[in-house]
């Protein structure tokens, strides 16, 4: 009874409009003085505990290395190569967008980076191209996920420090099921061509040209270099998680301002602004996340979570539906980061109950935590594509649904064939 509460009282602060992160430490304080076995100053203290972690220094560099990313000129350099691709197609510019989601994935580590530099630069195209305003902004909003699959991935740095799991191993789990969700996209895209209302779709940029092509990757592979170098570091052994962010932040800055020249000395006290804005935000949800999710432990929510999901399910395959579903509703209606701190414990213990593999597990997590977050009514990507694109939420919504679905297929398979996220993890570890 005492969990309904909190949980009500929870949902209840965020419907009315409560900050996420004042609504997750008021309950989680109040659920700590309504005990009396239980010291409050545990509450500030389980905070500090939870930050008090070596790879969850990677974050700041990672969101600055975002940052310096997008300032510096590369997700436009990474659309053009995109459009040369498959702009020749038809809905040639809805699948230049995926294919920018995906390559910028491997760049930024930010679904809501992907989805803010990608429709800032390609939604007036596509609109300029007739493309439905509502139309473009769900699909940039669900193709920004990837920049959460497709390492690297800050949401995967989060989940492998609370879950204690390799962050490099989810990194490379992430490579397969990101391509396919870009996949599953663009085969959504191909449908509605075939649709008579969406005439616009078949609308192409042009003949595809190689020399176009070879162009285009003259200019962008610079950019290209920044995941291999990143991933490779870190399975080479030549630096951890946390030391490829600074390595990212010094690669973004020199190619942004030496290769590209748009990076000026003056926007750098903006930039560290912003990411140290960024960072601030992201770091006070994992801390209070944090210090209510161990409320929750100590009033045995895991096992009272354990208890109903074999109740409700046998076997391995039943459980990892389950806890999909869970993540999927959750992230519908609270901020997918607190979610996931929260929920991460719960998982991992469940998992490992089921011997469930830790990387299966892990982009299971990842990927839900990612669809809900483009699903209403708490939707932080559709939010920030409809800014963008200057149509209304309800006309996104129209049109997310189909591609939503899309991804929820690919989650799926995850669920259904565990070597597409643990095949290369433990190929390159072991």
């Amino acid at each position: 009874m005492a969990l309904l509460s909190l949980f009500a009282a929870l949902l209840a602060l965020i419907l009315i409009g409560v900050p996420v992160i004042l609504s997750l430490g008021a309950v989680g304080l109040a659920g700590m003085l309504m005990d009396p076995e239980i010291n409050p100053a545990l509450f500030p203290q389980k905070m500090f505990g939870i930050l008090d972690s070596f790879s969850l220094l990677a974050l700041p560099y990672f969101i600055l290395a975002g940052v310096l990313m997008s300032e510096g000129g590369i997700s436009r350099q990474l659309v053009r190569f995109a459009e040369t691709l498959v702009g020749h197609l038809r809905g040639g510019l809805g699948h230049a967008s995926v294919v920018s989601s995906m390559v910028f994935a491997g760049v930024s580590g930010s679904s809501t980076a992907d989805a803010s530099a990608i429709s800032s630069i390609i939604i007036p195209t596509m609109k300029g191209a007739g493309y439905r305003p509502g139309f473009a902004a769900g699909l940039i909003a669900c193709a920004g996920t990837i920049g959460a699959i497709i390492p690297p991935s800050m949401v995967m740095v989060v989940y492998g420090s609370m879950a204690q799991v390799s962050i490099g191993g989810l990194f490379l789990g992430g490579i397969i099921p990101g391509v396919l969700v870009g996949l599953a996209l663009m085969l959504t895209i191909k449908i509605h061509t075939f649709i008579p209302a969406f005439t616009e779709l078949r609308v192409t940029t042009g003949r595809f040209r190689l020399s176009e092509v070879f162009r285009a990757t003259a200019e962008v592979w610079p950019a290209l270099l920044a995941p291999l170098i990143i991933v490779g570091g870190i399975l080479s052994g030549m630096f951890t998680a946390t030391e490829a962010g600074i390595v990212a932040c010094f690669y973004a800055f020199l190619v942004s301002k030496f290769v590209y020249k748009r990076l000026n000395l003056r926007d750098l006290p903006k930039i560290l602004l912003d990411a140290a804005v960024t960072t601030a935000m992201v770091s006070g949800i994992i801390g209070v996340a944090g210090g209510f999710g161990w409320l929750l432990t100590y009033m045995q929510f895991n096992e009272l979570a354990l208890a109903a999901l074999t109740a409700a399910a046998s076997g391995k395959t039943g459980i990892l539906f389950l806890l999909a579903i869970t993540m999927l509703v959750l992230t519908m209606f609270v901020e997918a980061t607190a979610i996931l701190i929260i929920f991460v414990p719960v998982a991992v213990y469940i998992g490992n109950m089921f011997s469930v593999d830790p990387f299966q597990m892990g982009l299971i997590m990842v990927m839900s935590n990612q669809i809900g977050s483009t699903t209403p009514p708490v939707a932080v990507l559709l939010f920030v594509t409809t800014s963008i694109a200057e149509t209304t939420f309800d006309q996104t919504v129209k049109y997310v649904w189909p591609f939503i679905l899309a991804e929820i297929a690919i989650l799926v398979v995850v669920i259904l064939f565990q070597p597409i996220s643990s095949a290369i993890p433990h190929f390159f570890l072991g």
